[in-house]
């Protein structure tokens, strides 16, 4: 599974960087649905409804694991609630999971690609799915808009980031910013 596209060579065609250095890959494996649930709880009666048009709230998250050998299985939560007023229309929960082959990258751009490139892969599956089971729960069509897992990597860094600082600060005995 070596493709030049994804693998860091010299003009040699040995990796760059010291002799022996493990080359750079990044390739998918495996896609497959790991778990899938779907609840109408207020079927039948709900989808005779006229002019119901639901709240949509979705919820995204990434878990993964080391497989070894540069194996890394990544897996992306979908979360989607649709509610009219206070009543569940459906929820839809699913894991869609990926393998992945990540090797000879420094631990930060490993991190990126788990957290960026691996979720990219997985989430037009995901949207598809999502989509199917709520047709075939009676409902129409969900379409799921494209997701920034860019800017979402982004985010969760710069939340960690202040996290790990005022933890350091609390260790030093300064209190949060905003309190006198």
């Amino acid at each position: 599974m070596d493709d030049s596209s994804n693998t860091d060579k010299g003009a040699n065609g040995t990796a760059n960087g010291a002799a022996g250095a493990v080359a750079r890959q990044f390739g998918l494996r495996q896609i497959y649905v790991k778990d899938l649930s779907f609840e109408g709880p207020n079927s039948p009666g709900i989808l005779t409804e006229s002019g119901l048009e639901p709240e949509i709230k979705l919820s995204l998250r990434t878990t993964h694991r080391d497989l070894g050998n540069g194996v890394t299985e990544v897996v992306l939560h979908v979360s989607v609630h649709a509610l009219a007023g206070q009543r569940t229309v459906f929820l839809v929960e699913m894991e869609q999971a990926g393998t992945f082959q990540i090797s000879g990258f420094p631990a930060e751009e490993a991190r990126a690609i788990i957290g960026i490139a691996c979720p990219n892969a997985l989430f037009p599956y995901a949207r598809e799915a999502v989509s199917s089971v709520v047709q075939r729960g009676g409902f129409a069509q969900l379409l799921l808009q494209p997701i920034d897992f860019t800017a979402l990597f982004a985010q969760a860094q710069a939340q960690a980031q202040a996290q790990a600082a005022g933890q350091g600060n609390r260790a030093a005995g300064v209190p949060p910013a905003g309190n006198a």
